[in-house]
């Protein structure tokens, strides 16, 4: 487990409360679901929608992993630019991954819509922003590649930028106008409601502990119960357990930290991002902000606040904050909380082929968009039996030798940057 939740603004301020009861006994199902988050949930929903019987387990709460940590950014596409992912996958491949994934934010938003769920949606789009003259270079290459597939982003000069953020610290930005922002927490317990009311079974507190293949039957034993199903999607990413007669493929754990004001004043909020779109920037230790509807003003950057240097990430954020916007060098920072992504070599999500599964991992710190099409495409391709509709090819296996030694580099270089920035 990572920090604290009661620590997490979204958990303080989620208007989405449904509740489950723990797994008890045996049950069936055409489809058996390991994780509520947004994969998973999405995922139980689509099926639930297309009339098959499915069960989805929790270990903890929904949303207590990386979905309800999220910085709610509902992003259009990954964080590598188009023709990167194309040099990994392949022209084909790549080119519809990207499309698939530039209507993304419109899936998340239809699905806000449709079930009215109650997650702060904004629909005014993102800002990546240029974090130094030379980070223009790398917003106008990813702009040249976006236009090139059709993307509406507009490259804004420094001047534009400082209008719509309200910081003289940036010097230039990418705005999307697919993109947007919400309240994570509170959506993907919204997807979990709306699955069940599609008739979904949702079991919280169930943690798998062994999962078993007869024949073409899948067996997942949980502490009080057991659960018989033709098919299973796992949908833990970068929270899986160990659980017997299942390996997690390997992945590189990166953090992310973050931290809230307390609501800002009319007049300032006048001033910071007024059109309310989420930022982040192209440091190579990133760093985002973003408003909640409350007005409150939520930072983050790459880090995990449970080791003996997290203090340097916490005492980075006050800088950082008052280099954005000098007038809240006063402001106290509330909520701080953390939570851990699911890295891979390529920065690409995949589908590992279970044989009558899929296991879904790797969205590199884009869980929203990515998730959400992931999960309801994996339960498609499952009870229809065509895999043309998942958004990448699933690979037999997957390796990554060192992904504990990287994951300790990304943490040094995130808590070394922190020691000396903004200073």
């Amino acid at each position: 487990m990572t920090s604290d939740l009661a620590s997490c603004l979204w958990h303080q301020t989620c208007q989405e409360t449904p509740a489950f009861e723990e797994l008890t006994g045996e049950a069936e199902a055409d489809l058996v679901v390991i994780g509520g988050g947004f994969t998973g949930c999405s995922a139980a929903l689509k099926a639930a929608e297309m009339g098959a019987s499915v069960h989805l387990i929790e270990a903890d709460e929904t949303g207590s992993g990386g979905s309800g940590r999220n910085v709610g950014l509902v992003n259009a596409g990954l964080w590598l630019p188009p023709e990167d992912i194309n040099a990994e996958l392949g022209a084909g491949t790549g080119s519809r991954l990207s499309q698939l994934l530039a209507g993304a934010p419109d899936m998340v938003f239809s699905l806000i819509t449709k079930h009215a769920i109650q997650c702060e949606a904004e629909t005014g789009g993102t800002l990546h922003c240029a974090h130094a003259p030379a980070g223009m270079k790398d917003l106008q290459r990813r702009h040249a590649q976006l236009r090139a597939i059709g993307a509406p982003v507009q490259l804004l000069p420094r001047d534009d930028a400082i209008q719509r953020t309200g910081s003289e610290a940036v010097h230039g930005a990418l705005f999307d106008p697919r993109a947007g922002t919400i309240q994570p927490l509170a959506f993907v317990r919204g997807l979990a409601r709306a699955a069940a009311r599609a008739g979904a079974q949702l079991h919280e507190h169930s943690a798998a502990t062994a999962i078993s293949r007869d024949g073409s039957t899948w067996h997942v034993a949980t502490p009080k119960g057991s659960i018989r199903a033709k098919h299973l999607i796992m949908a833990t990413n970068a929270y899986a357990r160990s659980l017997s007669g299942y390996a997690a493929p390997q992945v590189i754990p990166v953090h992310y930290f973050q931290a809230a004001t307390d609501p800002l004043p009319a007049p300032l909020l006048r001033q910071i991002l007024p059109m309310k779109e989420g930022c982040w920037d192209t440091a190579l230790v990133m760093s985002s902000w973003r408003l909640d509807q409350a007005g409150r003003l939520i930072i983050g950057g790459m880090g995990a606040l449970d080791h003996f240097g997290s203090a340097l990430h916490r005492s980075w954020l006050p800088r950082k904050l008052a280099a954005l916007y000098p007038d809240l060098k006063e402001a106290q920072l509330r909520s701080h909380w953390h939570g851990r992504i699911a890295m891979t070599a390529e920065h690409l999500p995949k589908i590992l082929d279970l044989q009558g599964g899929f296991a879904c991992f790797g969205y590199s710190g884009r869980g929203i968009g990515p998730g959400t099409l992931f999960g309801t495409a994996m339960a498609e391709a499952l009870l229809t039996g065509d895999s043309t509709c998942l958004p990448v090819p699933p690979v037999p296996d997957h390796s990554l030798p060192f992904a504990g030694l990287r994951s300790t580099y990304y943490e040094t270089g995130a808590t070394l940057t922190h020691l000396i920035s903004n200073r």
